[in-house]
């Protein structure tokens, strides 16, 4: 048989599940069981989806909900999306204009799908969540990464972000809280990135997904300070709600004068190819956008625990360092290569065949900001985070 299959496809990276296949190899190797702390799926561990959210995803399906929906989403979850998106992050955005999704993961496919050509530029911050620049690369455009400074809690260097715009400059991606490093981004700084926007005629594209797993400072959505310059917002069920195996997420276009219309026509296009989204699962996301959040006390209680754990263990450790996310269950230290590892990919791959704990190389999320560290999770509990710590703090003392 003739497989010509395309380069595009053949090479297609994504770190995060990517690290998982030496993972399984080291598990048929040792016998053991690795200890994985690369997934973001609060699901793998010891948090459960809210009781009441289980009970509508029942519900819904007892009621019948269980046939072809809309291909833009149902109504009843677009209206519940847009009343949080007010109620919560205090914007209005129009639940008419729209698109329910396969998580933020298919928004970022039919975003690409529809501004990227050969040879297109997205501004993206380094380092980035993979999927940005995968997308990117499958449809032919290349992500360029403006630089976020690790020392000022990983904010984005506004003027590094201006110099690398260029004519085949197609949008700035924003994703705030962030994904891999925890930070949220200063007002002032999200307020530069709107100007330069602005100045150059350039889409926002608004990545939000974590916006109320923060500790101290809230983040600020886009659209509260974006002005006239249109963005593109993404957000969902699956952080937030403690249901990533829903895969319910949802694009929002926000512009004063109709500019993003034409995306939007670009985007539902592919929407109704893959034509829906499960529809049992969108009407108990409704029911979970539309919750008071009364779960989520004491799931950052715990959750702040976990991260003050990891922090200091971290930091306790020979030749790493890191800085104290504000957000999200993640963590990006960097780490003293010093000529024992050629990269963080042979550093992450060592300390797995060592000591049986997975980590995400840095490079992974971009190799211009990620090089040099590892992202890791601290959704497990304490006791598996002092394990997974332990074995790092002992084959780092012997390196």
């Amino acid at each position: 048989m003739r497989l010509n299959i395309t380069p595009r496809a053949a090479n297609l990276q994504y770190a995060i599940r990517d690290i998982v296949v030496a993972a399984k190899q080291y598990e048929k190797r040792t016998g053991e069981k690795p200890l994985y702390l690369n997934i973001g799926d609060p699901i793998k561990y010891d948090w459960k989806t809210p009781q009441y959210m289980v009970d509508a995803i029942c519900k819904a399906a007892n009621e019948g909900w269980n046939g072809y929906s809309p291909s833009e989403g149902e109504e009843k979850l677009r209206l519940a999306a847009a009343e949080k998106e007010k109620r919560v992050n205090g914007i209005d955005v129009d639940p008419n204009r729209m698109i329910v999704t396969s998580g933020v993961s298919e928004a970022i496919q039919f975003l690409t799908g529809a501004l990227v050509e050969s040879g297109s530029e997205l501004l993206v911050p380094g380092p980035s969540y993979p999927p940005y620049l995968s997308y990117v690369r499958f449809f032919g455009g290349r992500p360029v990464a403006y630089r976020t400074i690790e020392e000022d809690d990983w904010n984005p260097d506004t003027e590094d972000l201006r110099k690398k715009i260029t004519d085949k400059t197609i949008g700035i991606l924003v994703i705030n809280p962030n994904n891999p490093t925890g930070a949220v981004w200063n007002e002032k700084t999200l307020k530069e990135i709107v100007a330069i926007a602005g100045e150059y005629g350039l889409p926002l594209i608004s990545d939000e997904i974590y916006d109320q797993l923060t500790y101290d400072e809230q983040q600020t959505p886009m659209v509260r300070i974006a002005s006239d310059v249109p963005v593109i917002g993404f957000n969902g069920v699956s952080k937030v709600y403690l249901a990533p195996g829903w895969r319910v997420g949802y694009a929002y276009f926000h512009d004063n004068n109709g500019e993003l219309d034409p995306l939007y026509d670009a985007m539902i296009r592919q929407a109704r190819v893959r034509i829906c989204l499960n529809a049992t699962a969108q009407i108990a996301a409704a029911t979970a956008l539309r919750s008071n959040g009364d779960y989520l006390k004491e799931t950052m209680r715990k959750m702040r625990e976990r991260r003050d754990l990891i922090y200091k263990r971290l930091n306790d450790v020979d030749s790493v360092s890191t800085m104290l996310p504000e957000a999200a269950f993640y963590i990006m230290p960097k780490i003293d290569l010093r000529g024992r590892w050629r990269d963080d990919t042979e550093y992450v791959l060592n300390v797995l065949d060592n000591t049986g704990v997975v980590f995400v190389p840095g490079s992974g999320f971009g190799p211009e900001y990620g090089s040099g560290h590892f992202r890791s999770v601290f959704l497990p509990p304490p006791e598996m985070i002092e394990d997974a710590m332990n074995r790092l703090e002992d084959y780092m003392a012997r390196q």
